[in-house]
């Protein structure tokens, strides 16, 4: 499949859409609880997607082995990092989140390479994953060797949000007989059940007193980060395939930090900056890597992409 002027397009508004979704949570957790913030565009995503799978005549999974896979992709791909960028937004810049959550992918890599055998670490992975290790070293900064602040312990939250959706990559590549629309439905549906005790055990969110703005912010992070995101991957996936659609993890940490700064005031330091640019090349490097060595890179079958940021 050879994108077209129209695909482009949706990798634009897709980085955007999961670019403003940091802003969003840092707005939000302002006045909601985080794991309430998580919570919220669960439901609300779960919802969604569910009217949608419905008014599309879609089909709910009917095998009970992928149901378990999708209530442990459901756990593992939203409740528990969604719950950890929540906690972890309240002590960091959005921008900053964005530019840690682009090492996604490589997280996926050394992921896949010790529970899938048909995706071996190679020179131009082993490259990406050491240039996205470095960006992220220099953006936690030698603050770290001082003991675990704060900070330091909430960037090290979205880190480990990082490997759950990595985990989540490797599930997902067993749904093969799953449409992709029912993907989304199917994990969001019993992560909302599973998160909806947490919040309200933990945190009691009926005392919160949230703001308007905040509430707004829960609301655009279910309806247009979670659903929306969802269904213009999977528009995306059969447009132009998974590979091209995985583009959008160089476009959200840019997106970011860009709404950081122009609708948060945040100045992120020269450190943000070369870390945003080392976990770009990281990403680069697995696909820049064979040509740079002369090498073409065997093709590879597509597969609905669960590697994208959020």
């Amino acid at each position: 499949m050879r994108p077209n002027r129209d695909d482009y397009v949706l990798l634009l508004l897709l980085g955007l859409v999961w670019g403003f979704s940091f802003l969003l949570v840092k707005v939000a957790v302002g006045a909601v609880p985080p794991i309430t913030v998580a919570a919220g565009r669960i439901v609300i995503g779960a919802a969604a997607l569910a009217l949608f799978l419905h008014v599309r005549g879609g089909r709910w999974p009917a095998d009970r082995r992928d149901w378990i896979k999708l209530v442990a992709m459901g756990f593992v791909g939203n409740v528990l990092p969604f719950s950890l960028i929540s906690w972890g937004q309240m002590h960091i810049d959005s921008g900053l989140s964005a530019i840690l959550m682009a090492a996604i992918p490589l997280s996926t890599i050394l992921i896949a390479h010790v529970f899938a055998p048909d995706e071996p670490l190679s020179t131009g992975k082993l490259a990406g994953v050491a240039l996205g290790i470095a960006g992220i070293i220099v953006l936690v900064g030698p603050s770290a060797l001082e003991g675990l602040r704060t900070e330091v312990i909430a960037e090290l939250a979205v880190v480990a949000a990082t490997v759950c959706y990595a985990v989540n990559a490797v599930i997902a590549r067993h749904l093969s007989r799953v449409s992709v629309e029912a993907i989304g439905a199917g994990c969001l549906v019993p992560a909302a059940i599973m998160i909806l005790p947490f919040s309200a055990v933990l945190e009691h969110p009926w005392q919160a007193h949230p703001t308007t703005v905040a509430i707004v912010a829960v609301i655009a992070l279910g309806l247009v980060s979670t659903a929306g995101g969802y269904l213009l991957l999977f528009r995306l996936i059969a447009r132009a395939g998974a590979g091209f659609a995985s583009l959008n993890n160089f476009l959200v940490p840019l997106f970011g930090v860009l709404w950081g700064m122009l609708f948060l005031g945040e100045r992120p330091g020269a450190h943000a900056f070369l870390a945003l640019c080392l976990v770009l090349a990281g990403l680069a490097a697995p696909r820049l890597w064979p040509a740079l060595v002369g090498l073409r890179p065997p093709r590879q079958p597509e597969r609905p992409s669960t590697s994208a940021i959020e």
